[in-house]
C-alpha cells in the first residue's frame, strides 16, 4: 500500500473511530485475518480497545503482516479446540483479560462454545460478542440462550458489496489453480453448494466462464432462488455433485463428508470459500484415499478406481492470492468497530442483533467520502 493510500486509510477510521466512541476503558480478543490491509484496521481497534490478543485464522496468514502486527499487538495461535474446551477457553481468559470488560471479535462462531462457561467462572465481565460471518452467524443463532449479545455483521446490506467481490475472488484463484495442471474452467460441469450471500455470489461470478452450473441448498427457499435466477438446482447434494468437474462449496456447515467424496466425478477439482474444517471433512478420507501434493495450492486423493483434486488443502481458496476485494472491506471493518463500540455502551440484551440502519448509513456516507471520490 502506498503512502496516500495509507494516509487515505488512517483518515478513514480516525472518522469511524470519533463517529462511533466507546464507553470505559475496555478490552478486545480479535479473530482475524492477517492480510496486507489488516494492520490499519487493528490500529483503528487499539483507538477503541485495548488489543488483549490477536488470533490470527491459521489458513490466512500472510507472513510480512503478522511481522508487522507482532510488533505493536500480542499475537497468539489459533485453533477451534482453545475454545471448544471450556477448561482451555476459561484459563485463556483469565491469563489474558482477567478481570476485565472484554469485547470478542468473531469470524466463524469460534467462541460460541465456550461463552454459557465463561458466563459463570470468568473473573471479568464479556460486554458481547462480534460476528463476521454466515457460518459464525449459524453457530450463534443455534446456541441456546445467549448469556450474552452478539452482534452480527453477516447479513449486513454494507457486507454485499463485500460478498460481490468475494465471489469473483473466488473464481479468480479457482481457475488460476485449475490452469496450473493445464486445464481451464470453460465448458465443465459447476457444482455451488449453499446459496447463501457467498455461494450466490460464486454462482453468478462462474456465468462468465460459460460452465453448466448446478446449485444445491439444503434450504429449499433458497433452491427457489437459485431456480429463479436461471441455475439448475437439484434436491440433494448427491445429485449434484454426481457428473460435477469442479464442485464450489459454500454452506459454512460441512458440505462434504466421506460419502460425498466417494460420489464425485473422477477427475472433479473441490474448493471451499470458507475454512476447511468447517466445510469439507477432509480428516474422514484418512487411512482410505492416498493424499499426494502435485503442485502449490493442489493435492491429489486417489484409490484404486477413484480419483479428485482439492484447492488450497481445503481452505477458502481466495486467499491463495489475497482475497483482496478493494476498498469495500473497510465497510465491514467499520461495522465491526461500531458493534464493538455499541457493545461497550451495555445497551443489547442477550441474543442475537444487527446494527440500525442510521448506523450504516453513517458508515456509508463517511466511505463514500474517502473512497468514491
Amino acid at each position: 500500500m502506498e503512502s496516500p493510500e495509507k494516509a487515505r486509510l488512517h483518515d478513514y477510521f480516525r472518522r469511524i473511530t470519533e463517529q462511533f466512541p466507546a464507553c470505559g476503558d475496555i478490552s478486545s480478543l480479535i479473530i482475524t485475518h492477517l492480510l496486507p490491509e489488516r494492520p490499519a484496521f487493528l490500529a483503528s481497534m487499539a483507538r477503541t480497545s485495548t488489543v488483549a490478543a490477536v488470533l490470527p485464522k491459521p489458513k490466512s496468514i500472510t507472513e510480512t503482516t503478522l511481522t508487522e502486527v507482532r510488533r505493536t499487538h500480542p499475537v497468539h495461535e489459533l485453533s477451534r479446540e482453545l475454545f471448544a474446551d471450556p477448561t482451555m477457553a476459561l484459563d485463556f481468559f483469565e491469563v489474558t483479560v482477567p478481570n476485565r470488560d472484554v469485547v470478542l471479535l468473531d469470524i466463524g462462531g469460534y467462541f460460541a462454545p465456550s461463552l454459557a462457561p465463561l458466563a459463570d467462572k470468568f473473573s471479568g465481565r464479556i460486554l458481547g460478542v462480534v460476528e463476521d460471518t454466515q457460518n459464525g452467524h449459524q453457530r450463534y443463532a443455534s446456541t441456546d440462550q445467549l448469556p450474552y449479545p452478539v452482534i452480527s455483521v453477516a447479513h449486513s446490506p454494507l457486507k454485499e458489496c463485500e460478498d460481490h467481490l468475494v465471489g469473483r475472488s473466488i473464481v479468480f484463484s479457482t481457475d488460476a489453480l485449475v490452469r496450473t495442471r493445464g486445464d481451464i474452467l470453460t465448458g465443465r460441469g459447476a457444482c455451488v453448494i449453499g446459496f447463501g450471500p457467498i455461494g450466490r455470489a460464486v454462482a453468478h461470478a462462474l456465468r462468465p466462464h460459460d460452465l453448466r452450473i448446478t446449485v444445491y441448498d439444503k434450504d429449499p427457499v433458497r433452491r427457489v432462488q437459485a431456480h429463479s435466477q436461471g441455475f439448475r438446482t437439484t434436491a440433494s447434494c448427491t445429485e449434484a455433485i454426481h457428473d460435477a468437474e469442479l464442485v464450489l462449496c459454500a454452506t459454512g456447515n460441512m458440505a462434504l463428508r466421506q460419502r460425498d467424496f466417494e460420489g464425485l466425478r473422477n477427475g472433479a477439482y473441490v474448493a471451499s470459500v470458507t475454512s476447511s474444517e468447517d466445510e469439507l471433512d477432509l480428516g474422514s478420507l484418512a487411512g482410505l484415499y492416498r493424499r499426494t501434493a502435485i503442485g502449490d495450492q493442489l493435492t491429489r486423493y486417489d484409490v484404486t478406481g477413484h480419483y479428485f483434486y482439492v484447492l488450497a488443502d481445503g481452505g477458502a481458496v481466495n486467499f491463495v492470492h489475497g482475497a483482496a476485494v478493494g476498498a469495500y472491506i473497510h465497510l465491514v471493518q467499520a461495522e465491526i468497530i461500531a458493534a464493538t463500540a455499541a457493545l461497550s455502551h451495555g445497551v443489547y440484551e442477550p441474543g442475537l442483533h444487527e446494527l440500525p440502519s442510521s448506523d450504516l448509513q453513517a458508515i456509508a456516507t463517511i466511505w463514500l467520502d474517502h473512497f468514491a471520490r
